[in-house]
């Protein structure tokens, strides 16, 4: 089986993609029959595989097999929803009544609407997100128990477990709609992930660590995993709290994507046309300190985002979207864009692949640039106001004292105003953390409240 000249074994789905192509066509074509002036449709099918173990045991096995349809239709300017994951005729038939029916209670809204016809993708590149995994169930338990024991195997300190995961997932999916789009693409994502406890006299501490790829070639091995999740647990006995104070605070990679997070939330369509941001009306502003440059890869292979078109089947394009700390451009989707007044930027459903570069430092580099102030390795808590930008959040970490990380501190908070952290940003390290749509390596900010004792 073939899915856009990308092999694909008959057995891994249960559902190939010329069925779901037919049933594609099926749903546009019964939606034109009961007058929908125009319709859209996704069908997906998921399967994967997911083994935990704990103190060396196997704790959950879990298989998952998913699969749906979601309709849109539209009678002029009223739209309607719905959705369904049962496959037969009749229960897909009854899935586009209902959406219709829906569509004639629903008041009318300009900006509704399939998007431009101009804009979607007319070529589908194979970005190579098809990476299948033949892990049979007893080797991913000896896997996540060879990592879990080399996680113990770092310091006797360690004395318990959350566990150790191996999961393997795989998903194919059809978006058509009634302007003649019809197109999709499979996709693959493996993950190893450890979190392990560590004690001393009365005191605990936790920590984990987990590397995800589209390929599981490309992971790191399982015991590395295991290792990093005990020693970064271990590193935390002995944490103290410190007295309130002002200083340079650095993002640990893996938290600091959450920063670009709150920089996406805020120039989002959805909520620009609301004007429930703090960056409203900021394109062509400075947002950032000069340093900051940020870029969209939405043809990245094997990225963990990538795409060639969005959820509405606008063609995606790279662009940068902050150059010199300057906002070129927002994430919109059709209906935002329309609010707004503007075009889509193909960010129907989300960002893809954004990139912080970095400043040309590494971890330690960026600790000697610091001197003093606090490495924060978790955030806790939601503290964000996304209409004023003010952010307050517990976190813990280290503290750090001539360029060296000195001792850990926890029971803190961290707090400022998202547009001064943002034209704060000093420096971005080059030790990246892919694990998401959002992908940068450790910041540093050059001043922010830390509330201790």
């Amino acid at each position: 089986m073939e899915f856009n000249g990308i092999k694909m074994p008959d057995s891994h789905f249960s559902y190939g993609a010329d069925r779901l192509r037919q049933l594609a066509r099926d749903v546009l074509d019964y939606a034109a029959q009961r007058g929908a002036g125009a319709a859209e449709m996704e069908v997906s099918e998921g399967v994967g595989q997911t083994v935990t173990v704990r103190r060396g045991e196997v704790e959950t096995i879990e298989y998952n097999r998913d699969k749906g349809i979601g309709v849109t239709v539209y009678l002029g300017k009223q739209r309607g929803h719905a959705s369904t994951t049962d496959f037969t005729p009749q229960a897909v038939r009854d899935t586009v009544d209902a959406a219709l029916s829906i569509a004639r209670f629903t008041a009318a809204d300009d900006c509704a609407g399939l998007a431009d016809e101009e804009m979607l993708a007319r070529e589908v590149p194979d970005l190579d997100m098809w990476h299948p995994r033949d892990l049979p169930v007893e080797r991913a338990i000896e896997l996540a128990q060879a990592c879990e024991s080399a996680g113990f195997a770092v310091d006797q300190r360690l004395t318990n477990s959350e566990g150790a995961a191996v999961s393997t997932q795989g998903s194919h999916f059809i978006y058509g709609n009634s302007l003649g789009f019809l197109d999709g693409f499979p996709s693959s994502r493996h993950g190893v992930w450890c979190a392990l406890i560590a004690g001393k006299n009365d005191e605990m501490q936790r920590d984990d660590w987990y590397e995800t790829s589209r390929d599981a070639a490309d992971l790191p091995d399982t015991t590395s995993v295991g290792r990093r999740a005990g020693e970064r647990a271990v590193r935390r006995l002995g944490a103290r709290k410190i007295a309130t104070t002002q200083a340079p605070v650095l993002f640990e990679a893996p938290i600091a994507a959450s920063l670009l997070g709150h920089f996406v939330s805020a120039v989002s369509g959805g909520n620009l046309y609301r004007k429930s941001s703090f960056l409203l009306d900021s394109a062509g502003t400075q947002v950032f300190a000069p340093a900051v440059n940020v870029s969209e890869l939405p043809h990245q292979a094997k990225g963990l985002a990538s795409a060639p078109f969005d959820e509405e089947g606008v063609a995606t394009h790279p662009r940068e979207v902050v150059q010199g700390g300057v906002l070129q451009g927002y994430f919109l989707g059709s209906y935002s864009a329309r609010k707004l007044g503007l075009k889509s930027t193909g960010n129907a459903g989300g960002n893809h692949n954004l990139i912080l570069r970095d400043t040309g430092l590494d971890f330690r580099g960026l600790l000697r640039k610091m001197s003093e102030g606090l490495l924060v390795t978790e955030l806790l808590g939601h503290g964000i106001n996304l209409v004023t930008g003010d952010y307050s959040r517990g976190a813990a970490g280290f503290w750090v004292e001539k360029g060296e990380i000195a001792y850990p501190v926890q029971e803190i908070t961290i707090a400022g105003n998202l547009k001064d952290i943002f034209r704060g940003i000093v420096a971005v390290g080059n030790d990246v953390v892919r694990r998401g749509s959002r992908q940068c390596g450790s910041i540093l900010v050059e001043r922010m409240t830390i509330a201790g004792d």
